[in-house]
């Protein structure tokens, strides 16, 4: 019998539905608008969020029909995370298919999905609605955060 939790065991294709869904940590990150430069495809945040994405909870706020808002919602799937060169160093879907483990406070590991928040790794209190600013304005809101988030503890695990 396997002991080993299904992120270990499994690939992200072998994943039921549920299974796929719980990888994902709840941080908000990929919520996060993003600019891209046309000439050179770098990709950067923002600290402006979704107009769907709950402030609080870094969740979906209406994640079964948010195409129905938010036509470009990018979903990620088995088939093209890989290619998502933009997924957060600490996404859950990112590790896995990495091969890497998930960090302990993911849900999956820590059993409570607060933990995200608690380490400082989520969008909690660091992002504007995208309602409330000039999207003309949006390279005014350029970040790094969300692609440094968990540094701190790797150096001192190390």
């Amino acid at each position: 019998m396997n002991d080993l939790p299904f992120w270990k065991s499994k690939t992200l294709a072998e994943m039921t539905v549920a299974e796929w869904e719980s990888l994902c940590d709840g941080c908000g990150l990929c919520c996060l608008n993003k600019i891209e430069e046309w000439d050179s495809g770098d990709i950067y945040f923002t600290s402006v969020s979704c107009k769907l994405l709950d402030g609080e909870s870094c969740r979906c706020s209406s994640y079964e029909n948010r195409w129905d808002f938010v036509p470009d919602c990018v979903q990620l799937t088995k088939e093209n995370v890989p290619d998502i060169a933009w997924l957060p160093p600490t996404c859950g879907y990112r590790l896995v298919n990495e091969g890497r483990d998930l960090y302990w406070w993911h849900p999956l590991v820590s059993g409570d999905p607060a933990t995200v928040h608690a380490a400082g790794i989520s969008a909690r209190g660091r992002a504007i609605n995208e309602n409330e600013i000039d999207l003309d304005d949006l390279e005014d809101y350029v970040v790094d955060w969300p692609l440094t988030v968990g540094e701190e503890k790797d150096d001192e695990d190390a």
